[in-house]
């Protein structure tokens, strides 16, 4: 009789590690929480969330930083989302915290810096001392640096040259009051990985995320969408394309990239084609300079 063998493919190793991480915040860590920015990176890790303690509920609430800079369709996706699946949402809101001058609007309109102290206030207010994040590896070289268990100091900043060793699939959720624990359970993801698994697993995602004809303009090299957020300056024409996202964030700095990728299987084949990475050819933050990410996360960007 042959010995049978039971493997896993890629895409399940990738699911049974991510699972693995998120039931060791809750084993290690008092108050957890998961950031979601209804993006899709966000709603693998929560689908992924779900499924490690089914059929009890999420034991943690989810947390959106809303900047007031939100595409339409998010906020939609992330409403019905919620409602559905009976979670437990915490919203923070970018623009209230403008009202009572915690941060000040910044010239260039953008609120994707100033959403760090109102992040930082929510971690404090609620007591949290794990955050979960759906930040990869492949996305960016700052978070490339990153530990999948990213502490942060009492004032939720990061110190890339301070970092606790991480062997195996062991991991260190001590922490003293006052500081706490960033967590990223898709850190060996990649985006190609990320849409396969949407397609095997049927994780549900926004429209956003497929083309469709928008009235857009260029700046910068990038493909924006002319709307309330984001309008073309003097001597940019505005006309139609076929575009679509492929990350999502602050709408005044979040470029669409030209595609008639408008099927999960399309959008896989771009994807796996391409050789640009989505925030390297969509975000407008993430040019300001070489270090601007890790400038960031330094702060206490997530």
């Amino acid at each position: 009789m042959t010995e049978a063998h039971y493997t896993l493919s890629q895409l399940r190793q990738l699911e049974a590690e991510s699972i693995h991480i998120i039931r060791e915040v809750v084993a290690q860590l008092s108050k957890p929480a998961l950031m979601f920015s209804g993006g899709k990176d966000s709603l693998v890790m929560l689908h992924l969330a779900m499924k490690a303690f089914a059929p009890a509920r999420l034991p943690f609430p989810v947390v959106h930083i809303d900047t007031g800079h939100n595409f339409p369709e998010i906020l939609e996706f992330r409403d019905q989302y919620v409602e559905k699946h009976g979670l437990r949402l915490i919203v923070a809101s970018v623009q209230e915290a403008i009202d009572r001058g915690l941060v000040r609007e910044e010239p260039n309109g953008s609120r994707n810096r100033i959403q760090t102290p109102v992040l930082l206030e929510t971690v404090e207010k609620h007591g949290f001392n794990a955050m979960l994040g759906g930040a990869r590896r492949d996305e960016e070289k700052a978070r490339a640096k990153e530990r999948v268990f990213s502490f942060r100091d009492e004032f939720g900043q990061w110190d890339p040259k301070n970092q606790r060793p991480e062997i195996w699939n062991l991991y260190n959720g001590r922490v003293h009051p006052g500081e706490s624990i960033r967590v990223f359970p898709l850190s060996n993801w990649t985006e190609l990985d990320i849409w396969q698994y949407i397609k095997e697993d049927n994780v549900e995602i926004p429209r956003i995320y497929f083309a469709r004809e928008r009235q857009t303009f260029v700046r910068g090299g990038m493909v924006f969408e002319a709307n309330e957020f984001c309008p073309p300056k003097d001597g940019e024409e505005v006309s139609p394309r076929m575009v679509r996202y492929r990350t999502v964030g602050d709408a005044t700095l979040t470029a669409a990239v030209e595609s008639d990728a408008d099927t999960i299987d399309k959008i896989i084949e771009e994807v796996a084609a391409t050789r640009i990475t989505e925030r390297g050819a969509t975000r407008g933050d993430d040019k300001v300079s070489e270090a601007a990410m890790e400038d960031r996360k330094k702060q206490g960007y997530f």
